[in-house]
């Protein structure tokens, strides 16, 4: 995947006049269909006060899963951490919440506002170990970006 194809129509979504949340489900699903890897792509973030994450838009199968405790899962992990978590076999995972018998790698990336962790991007593949570095430096761009319309 090229993903400098994607940086420009990324740019575009975030410099539009729609509303946060409809930038952010145009990015959902700009990657989810240009990657073919990415099935279940989304935004969690940090539900007010509470220590825990709840969903925000997102592209792909419905879940259950619309609030994740901090330190639960691979998400309430890197919202712990702060850290980017790649996942090449969630079946190797102790602490995994599975969404889907079809998934099988996961990819978050957080995104800081200001310093601070306030949400990440998730996605989920039916495909295993398919993540590689420009996955990541791709993500982080895409999370920088998204950071600008939520500060």
């Amino acid at each position: 995947m090229n993903f400098d194809q994607l940086i420009p129509q990324v740019d575009s979504i975030i410099q539009g006049s729609s509303s946060v949340d409809e930038k952010l489900l145009a990015i959902c699903t700009l990657l989810e269909a240009n990657v073919e890897y990415y099935n279940w792509v989304g935004f969690y973030f940090r539900n007010g006060d509470k220590e825990e994450l709840k969903l925000g838009p997102y592209v792909g199968a419905p879940t259950d899963h619309t609030i994740i405790p901090f330190g639960k899962g691979i998400c309430g992990q890197v919202a712990v951490s702060n850290q980017n978590f790649v996942v090449p076999d969630v079946s190797a995972q102790d602490n995994y919440i599975a969404c889907s018998i079809t998934v099988k790698a996961e990819i978050v990336i957080p995104i800081f506002v200001n310093g601070e962790n306030i949400g990440q991007i998730d996605i989920d593949s039916n495909t295993p170990d398919p993540f590689i570095e420009a996955d990541e430096r791709f993500l982080e761009y895409v999370c920088a970006q998204v950071s600008k319309i939520l500060s």
